[in-house]
């Protein structure tokens, strides 16, 4: 599925989740996280990680944004440098 928004900072490209999110991440907690990354809200990272995802929308590298959902479980979000594809993970599946 290719994934567009016209009010994101960047295309999301090829969206895919991993089994583990899939089980444990409601639709609705991954689809509010996806929306805030797309937006640039990075979510729960420290200063200096916002201000290298910020420097990677001008430079085209890899994004990188960590939520945590509604039932306590922490995942993150990546889209690929060339925006080709986004992937929803745990942190135990990088």
């Amino acid at each position: 599925m290719q994934v567009t928004n016209v009010e994101s900072k960047f295309p999301l490209g090829l969206l895919t989740t991993t089994p583990s999110v899939i089980e444990t991440i409601s639709h609705e907690d991954v689809g509010i996280a996806l929306f805030r990354h797309a937006n640039g809200d990075w979510g729960e990272l420290d200063e200096e990680d916002r201000k290298m995802n910020d420097t990677a929308l001008i430079s085209g590298s890899r994004l990188l944004s960590a939520y945590t959902s509604k039932a306590g479980v922490k995942f993150w979000i990546i889209t690929e440098a060339d925006r080709s594809a986004t992937t929803v993970l745990l942190p135990d599946d990088y």
